[in-house]
Formats: structure tokens, sequence, C-alpha cells
């Protein structure tokens, strides 16, 4: 900050973001720390490159003034980067409650005795700021899968495919899941049915039995049989 004794200038150097064929702006603050008014006019060593709003301007007591100093497009880019234009911000104190249409430039005549305060300020050319760079796919330990966005705003093939895949894969899984659920259901309700129909079968051939034969065979041929059907029910029920 320039600290003269009628305006304070912040910043001393004037910082453009450089880029080819773009309108780049940047701001000047002036303050007023005394009791008077206060005239100023910005001067440059290059007046068809700049356009300055406010040129020129009072700065009332104890407050402040925004200057916007505008550069115009430039086709191509200076050697190195380097600029070699200047400013000249003149300051003189001017009437009470004087306005910018009471400004003169014989008020910033010193040959006149008028007192005059002058600041330099340099121009510089800064790099353009950078946009964020897109978030990595899997950067974040436990976060879904993210596509990058390329410089048109547009994910990639590859990216675009893999996000796809993401979604619709645990959804193909669940299908598998269910079919075999169903499938395993199915055997087992037909194996209850067949265990019915067996009992039922068993129940009918005792009665045969009792009603034909009497004695030890019919009880050795029961015990036959309920080995059998002991066998075809653990065997359906292993299967299941």
């Amino acid at each position: 900050m320039s600290t003269g004794e009628l305006l304070s200038i912040e910043p001393q150097e004037l910082q453009f973001p450089f880029e080819l064929r773009k309108q780049i702006s940047c701001s000047l603050q002036l303050s007023n720390k005394t009791d008077s008014y206060v005239a100023f006019k910005v001067k440059t060593t290059n007046p068809k490159k700049y356009c300055v709003r406010p040129n020129t301007g009072v700065v009332m007591p104890r407050s402040t003034c925004d200057v916007i100093v505008t550069m115009q497009a430039q086709r191509e880019a200076p050697p190195d980067m380097q600029c070699k234009d200047k400013f000249l911000l003149q300051s003189a104190v001017a009437s009470p409650g004087a306005t910018t249409k009471d400004i003169t430039s014989e008020m910033f005549n010193k040959e006149a005795g008028n007192r005059v305060e002058e600041s330099k300020l340099r121009v510089a050319y800064v790099p353009p700021p950078q946009p964020p760079s897109p978030v990595r796919e899997g950067s974040e330990e436990g976060s879904s899968p993210r596509a990058s966005v390329s410089d048109n705003g547009n994910m990639n093939a590859s990216e675009l495919t893999a996000v796809s895949r993401s979604y619709v894969e645990p959804q193909d899984n669940s299908s598998e899941a269910r079919a075999l659920i169903s499938k395993l259901n199915e055997e087992k309700k037909s194996a209850i049915q067949q265990n019915n129909k067996l009992q039922q079968e068993l129940e009918f051939l005792k009665r045969e039995i009792n009603r034909n034969r009497g004695g030890g065979g019919v009880a050795f041929i029961y015990v036959i049989l309920v080995g059998l059907l002991g066998l075809l029910l653990g065997y359906l029920m292993k299967k299941t």
C-alpha cells in the first residue's frame, strides 16, 4: 500500500491475469484519511491499451473510492510476459463539497504552485487462475466410482462404461440370487409333497398287510418299509 498524505492506494502493482483475446480488469482502492475533499486523476503511458473508470474524481473526507482499470483484448503475448506500461495517479486538495465537474487540469499543475501528490503504479502480467482438477476415480476409500470430467464437460467413454457397470452388475447378481432361491423353494416343496405321498402309500400298505397277513412276517415287512422310507427322505432332504 502506498500511503501519501492525501490518499492511500491499494495495490501498488496492477496485476492482470493475462489471456489472449480477452478483456481483463483489476481494481484500485483510494482511501482518503484526511478531513479534506481530495481530487484525483489517473494517467497511463499507453492510453489506447487501457480504459480507466473513473479516470478523475473526488474522494470525500474519511472515505474510499474504487477505480477499475480494464486492459483491452490483446492479440499476442508480450516477450517473456513482461509489461513496461505504467500508471501515474495524481491527487490534490479540492474545495469543500467539490464534485467531478469541478475538477480542472489546472488543479494538478505543480508550476502553478498547487500541492500535488503523485504515485507511480507498475503493471504485471500473472498466469490466469487454473480450474480445480477433477477427482480421480477411487481416490477416496469406500466411495462410489466417479468419472473425471474433460475440459468440454463430458465424461470419457471408458469412465462412463465403468460407472454404468457399477450400478448394473449388482442388479444382475441379485436377479440370479432370486432365481436360485426360487428354484430351491420349488425343490423343497416338491420333496415335501413326495414325503406326504409316501406317508399315505405307507399307511395304505400297512392296512393291506394287516388285513391279508398276520404275525411276525407283517412286522418284518413293516420294518423294511420304514427303513426304505427313511433312506428316501434322507436323500431328498440332502438334495435340497
